[in-house]
């Protein structure tokens, strides 16, 4: 009876171990198994890259659509005493440097690389030995309303071509260069002497002339671009104090969203006459310079030949060394380890203050 029961009992088991069993499937099997499909890859189109820019602004280190190079700049001394602001045209220079005149008062040498965009412009005021100076680094054809008597002495003696508003063929009103309006900006009236004004298409008609168009052969303005120019290590400048004299401070307000420096002189914003808009730069470059008084009119003569000063741009500031020498050389930047500066895409403005002055930066 219990072999019975035993014989059973195994019986009832096999089954069972017969279903848990795994067995690997066969050969033919495998072959015939659909294969997995992969899900299905999202595929985005790669960006069609913008083209490089067929050439750059020599003077801002922006793109452009016409090689501009081998053209000569102008540059024109602008009136920066309080009764003759608004200044006209001084928002579309390309590069402003701003020096002590004489007394304390200052004035810009508005550099422009292609004047025939230009509206009006003024008010022109008179030449001093360093702005030709700082024109002649540029081979820029210099535009000014009279002069101390050194820039005289050395224009003279080495027969320099300059365009002068009050002295020589171009003061006359045949030359069609200048003209005289003393409400040059509506709600204004000025005195005689702030109300010489220029336009750029006067400027361009006369380089065409006399053919003064082009640089000469070799000349290039050896400046160092980068698409972003903020300097590396550099401390907070979002607001920039630079002190020329007891009469002038400019004032350098950095604006994050245009990513340039808001210009203000004398409490005010520093304004264009002809449309309202405030002065506003890529690059301030603040230079520390002897300024040495010749004559009882308080001339000075100012030292170009080196020094040192500071950069900013895009809201940081770090100390440089310049260099200029010679008066047709170039103004060159450098770094504290003596690396060339690399300034920041855009317009620029640079301050030429005495050493006596302490720049602020907040």
């Amino acid at each position: 009876m219990k072999r019975i029961i035993c014989l059973f009992c195994a019986l009832l088991l096999l089954p069972l171990t017969a279903c848990g069993a795994e067995r690997d499937p066969e050969p033919s099997q495998l072959s015939t198994m659909p294969p997995v499909s992969a899900a299905p890859e999202s595929r985005q189109p790669l960006p069609t890259p913008s083209p490089a820019p067929a050439f750059y602004h020599p003077l801002t280190g922006l793109p452009c659509e016409e090689d501009l190079a081998g053209r000569r700049p102008v540059a024109i001394m602008l009136n920066n005493l309080k009764a003759a602001l608004p200044q006209q045209g001084n928002s579309q220079a390309d590069i402003i440097y701003e020096l002590v005149a004489e007394g304390g008062i200052t004035r810009m040498l508005a550099v422009y690389q292609d004047p025939s965009q230009l509206g009006l412009v003024g008010s022109v005021r008179s030449a001093r030995q360093y702005y030709w100076e700082i024109a002649q680094g540029h081979e820029a054809v210099f535009i000014h309303a009279g002069g101390s008597p050194e820039f005289y002495e050395t224009k003279n003696s080495k027969g320099l071509f300059t365009v002068d508003g009050v002295n020589g063929y171009y003061s006359s009103r045949d030359a069609g260069m200048f003209w005289r309006n003393r409400d040059r900006v509506a709600g204004h009236h000025y005195d005689f002497e702030h109300s010489l004004l220029t336009s750029g298409e006067a400027v361009a008609d006369m380089l065409a002339q006399r053919e003064l168009e082009e640089h000469s052969a070799g000349y290039a303005y050896e400046m160092t671009f980068a698409d972003d120019g903020t300097p590396v290590g550099g401390s907070s400048a979002k607001t920039v104090t630079v002190p020329f004299s007891g009469y002038k401070t400019g004032v350098f307000r950095y604006d994050q969203a245009q990513k340039r420096y808001l210009v203000e002189e004398y409490d005010e914003p520093y304004i264009d006459g002809n449309d309202g808009s405030q002065v506003a730069v890529t690059n301030l470059i603040i230079l520390q310079t002897t300024y040495v008084v010749l004559d009882n009119e308080g001339r000075v003569k100012v030292g170009l030949e080196s020094g040192s000063g500071w950069f900013a741009c895009g809201g940081k500031m770090i100390p440089i060394k310049w260099e200029k020498g010679g008066a047709d050389r170039q103004f060159r930047y450098f770094r504290e380890d003596g690396a060339s500066l690399a300034l920041g895409r855009g317009k620029s403005y640079v301050c030429v203050i005495p050493t006596s002055r302490s720049v602020t930066a907040e």
